[in-house]
């Protein structure tokens, strides 16, 4: 699976970790992620996600 980095502030989601506290498995493709998922570090939406 692959990771994808936030523009705005450098966090990397990585699918294999998941994002727990958000409810969201490890596992979980970046692709599969809800539409209204914010970055955990800066809230900014998944358009400002770039493959990494």
């Amino acid at each position: 699976m692959e990771k994808y980095i936030c523009t705005n502030c450098g966090y990397i989601y990585d699918p294999e970790k998941g994002d727990p506290e958000n409810g969201i498995a490890p596992g979980t493709p970046f692709e599969a992620l809800p539409d209204d998922w914010k970055c955990p570090m800066c809230y900014v939406g998944k358009e400002d996600f770039d493959l990494l």
